[in-house]
């Protein structure tokens, strides 16, 4: 599913983050050291090797809604970008942090002159984020920058279950 806002495609798909060779950058939902760690953390510095974590070690460690970006090491794309998703019930406002985090790694690619970013559910696992309020902070953050990007033309939700899949799409679909 798809939908074209100020321009930007705006897209939903099941799929491995770290398997979108067709995407400029890929964002890392980080922990604020940048290093390895569970769920999307892990897979994306799994696949990118060693020498993400080592590029990343300066620029750590960041706060919640902040965003830094990488190069991408042995992933297919140019760049990574991280951000620090905020805790449910801890990191608040919670809304305004995760819509930061949006707002900011759009902004990030931009500045790159990049047209093309994958998401994942940022702070949806371990953070334990409910995944409906997410999306739709997620889908409407990215709706609210859409005017304002000069390079990126396409914005890609890349999500590993089915229902992550379904509840992005209903968000984006009520845009």
């Amino acid at each position: 599913m798809q939908k074209k806002v100020s321009g930007v495609i705006i897209e939903c798909i099941r799929g491995n983050i770290v398997e979108q060779p067709d995407l400029d950058a890929i964002v890392n939902a980080a922990n604020a050291q940048l290093q390895r760690g569970g769920g999307v953390a892990g897979a994306i510095h799994r696949a990118a090797g060693p020498g993400l974590e080592e590029e990343c070690r300066p620029l750590a460690p960041i706060k919640p809604g902040e965003a830094v970006i990488s190069g991408a090491h042995n992933l297919p794309n140019r760049h990574v970008i991280h951000c620090l998703g905020p805790v449910y019930g801890r990191d608040k406002p919670e809304a305004e942090l995760l819509a930061r985090c949006y707002r900011n790694a759009l902004q990030l690619a931009d500045e790159k002159g990049l047209q093309s970013i994958g998401f994942p559910a940022i702070s949806t696992g371990i953070f334990g984020y409910p995944v409906e309020e997410a999306a739709a902070v997620a889908c409407r953050s990215i709706a609210e920058s859409a005017p304002s990007l000069k390079h990126l033309q396409r914005v890609r939700f890349v999500l590993f279950s089915e229902k992550d899949l379904a509840v992005h799409q209903e968000a984006l679909a009520r845009l």
